[in-house]
């Protein structure tokens, strides 16, 4: 097995490019797992741990650019207010010696559909974008566009993930898991939810519970269309239980789980549909409350 350590992102391109089958490593809470049981053994591993820009972040008017490597501690402690959703998710990853290695560019790059992040990257808007790069330039990818398929992205063989471009909230979101214990445990399945309330939308990521991450689409049309009907966006008043439960309804149906050792495709539909009249409960408590408070 080849062992690359670039020191420099232009040489980490240049290797990529001359082993397009090396495996990235940066935190290593995924590949280390499956390298200990043999479940993946690649031909080269590209060692990213020495470019410090990866491990950077920004604020650029309204949308933070994190870098691939910024772990999931960081988040919690750094990026709190501007991306509440992803640091609820971030919250709930692993153990603490994982949340200090763990990325979000990890997470995409393995693409499994129980990530943590992914939930809250979906809600967190379509105008979210994964930069990838390679020796022949850089894109964005529209984070929608990104999961082909189960454990599958639409990275090329030649690229890398720099960073994340994540919209900064502007209003409240939410993230709730279900796991077969309290802690350091894969999603039986998950749920992100945001409100945008300056382009009167919201927003939904169902994890762990389809062969990729998705969005409640149909709910999210529902909600909005209540939502402008009936000009809550600018009262702030209740919702009623009617709205909640056909939301938590129509996330239910957008789903399209599996049978596994972690939870029946019923139970996933169930709880779903629990967590997202929960977390539109709270999102929209909250709110409510600014609505008052700036009145």
């Amino acid at each position: 097995m080849e062992f690359l350590r670039p020191a420099t992102w232009d040489e980490a391109l240049a290797a990529k490019a001359e082993y397009p089958t090396a495996l990235p490593i940066s935190g290593g809470t995924d590949v280390m797992v499956e390298m200990n049981f043999d479940v993946h053994r690649p031909s080269a591993i590209l060692d990213l741990n020495r470019i410090g820009d990866l491990a950077t972040w920004s604020i650029d008017g309204d949308v933070v650019r994190l870098g691939a490597a910024v772990p999931y501690s960081r988040i919690i402690d750094e990026l709190s207010e501007p991306l509440p959703g992803l640091a609820l998710a971030a919250h709930t990853v692993g153990s603490p010696q994982i949340r200090n290695r763990g990325s979000v560019g990890g997470n995409l790059g393995a693409a499994s559909p129980a990530g943590d992040s992914h939930p809250a990257l979906l809600a967190a808007g379509r105008d979210v974008f994964v930069e990838a790069a390679s020796v022949r330039g850089t894109r964005l990818i529209p984070i929608d566009d990104f999961y082909t398929g189960v454990k599958r992205n639409s990275l090329e063989a030649d690229e890398l993930i720099r960073a994340v471009h994540i919209p900064v909230a502007d209003g409240p979101q939410q993230f709730s898991k279900i796991g077969t214990r309290n802690a350091m445990v894969i999603a039986v399945c998950a749920f992100g939810f945001a409100l945008h309330p300056k382009s009167r939308t919201v927003g939904t990521g169902i994890g762990s519970a389809a062969p990729t991450p998705r969005r409640a689409v149909e709910a999210e049309e529902y909600l909005q269309g209540v939502l402008a009907e009936r000009g809550l966006w600018e009262s702030g008043d209740l919702l009623g239980s009617e709205v909640v439960q056909r939301f938590g309804e129509l996330v239910r149906a957008a789903a399209s789980p599996i049978d596994d050792v972690r939870g029946t495709a019923d139970y996933r539909k169930h709880a779903l549909a629990v967590m997202a009249r929960r977390t539109l409960t709270w999102t929209w408590n909250d709110y409510s409350k600014q609505i008052r408070s700036a009145a």
